[in-house]
């Protein structure tokens, strides 16, 4: 019988725990049936049924440093479901942290993963399996509807997706996040890479294996609030470009380029306007305009350049990608 593991990150959601471990239940109890799309021309409809009860689950919760009271609702909902199993961290390291360490301590033939926030539909798993048990490694999902997001949140969304894949060679999903199914494989692959500056989105695509998209609907959250604001959605875009590419650096040197070409340029100009008419040298405030204008693009070169020295920086000191503190309230050494 096959093992399928849920990986959770949780950080402050105390609210939603309890109810989504009553629609997992429900899930792993019960018989799906699903209609899905052949991957032919014609695109032919079928029916299928997903018997969950097949496989053995596993509900594997990473608690990533929360304040609230998530870890001790965590212990009590192990107490009632051996299913669950708990990855207590030392502190908060971010979820992309958490989800290496859920994956280092997962240990089903596939691996689920899902927030916490019940904004990842659980019914869209069985369609996942189905997908999986057909030869597929990584069966992501793409948000259909993206939900209450605000109209700003979205657009920087889209154009961050489109930036990213602007510069990269390797294939950006836009409107997918980790909501997905992985096979084993890809699991290992993905833990083989212990980079600490993360961007597990773009470490999907650039594992590889054979995918296959399954479109979803996301729901609102139901309890708590929402840990990533504007400022965090803008880092982890930082860390995005930064970790899949080197076109900001290029951008730079570009830059660099056009602007000696053109302060040449301007030089011979000037010095030629000169000695042939014998204008004076005049211009003040466009000269000062100039200085500003380079000063500003020199200071944001050297900002883009300290970006990846820093991560340069980081790598270096080898340190772990995250401690954890106890796994099913067991300390770890």
């Amino acid at each position: 019988m096959k093992t399928i593991s849920i990986l959770i990150p949780a950080y402050n959601e105390s609210a939603n725990l309890r109810n989504l471990l009553e629609e997992l239940n429900c899930l792993v109890s019960s018989d799906y049936i699903i209609e899905v799309k052949d991957d032919t021309p014609e695109g032919s409809v079928h029916s299928h049924t997903i018997c969950m009860k097949d496989y053995q689950w596993e509900y594997l919760f990473v608690n990533d440093g929360s304040k609230d009271d998530t870890l001790q609702i965590l212990r009590q909902l192990r107490k009632e479901d051996s299913k669950v199993n708990i990855v207590n961290l030392s502190r908060n390291f971010g979820k992309e942290n958490a989800l290496l360490a859920g994956m280092d301590y997962a240990t089903g033939d596939a691996l689920v993963i899902m927030d916490a926030d019940l904004q990842d539909p659980v019914s869209i798993v069985p369609e996942m399996i189905y997908w999986w048990e057909q030869g597929y490694d990584d069966v992501y999902g793409t948000r259909s509807d993206r939900g209450k997001e605000s109209w700003i949140r979205k657009r920087l969304s889209l154009s961050f997706y489109y930036i990213l894949q602007k510069m990269t060679r390797i294939e950006i999903l836009p409107n997918t996040g980790d909501f997905r199914l992985l096979d084993k494989r890809v699991v290992m692959a993905i833990i083989s890479l212990r980079e600490t500056q993360r961007y597990t989105k773009g470490l999907y695509s650039w594992v590889g294996f054979n995918k296959k998209q399954v479109l979803f609907k996301r729901h609102d959250r139901v309890g708590g609030k929402s840990s990533f604001n504007l400022l965090s959605l803008f880092n982890l875009a930082i860390e995005g470009i930064t970790c899949f590419t080197t076109a900001p650096l290029r951008v730079s040197s570009c830059l660099g380029l056009v602007a000696s070409t053109c302060a040449l340029l301007y030089m011979v100009y000037i010095f030629i306007k000169t000695l042939i008419w014998g204008d004076p040298v005049q211009g003040y405030p466009t000269l000062i305009c100039t200085i500003l204008f380079f000063s500003g693009a020199q200071l944001l070169a050297v900002g883009i350049i300290g970006e990846y020295i820093g991560r340069i920086f980081n790598e270096t000191k080898s340190r772990p990608v995250y401690i954890v503190e106890s796994f099913n309230e067991q300390k770890v050494s």
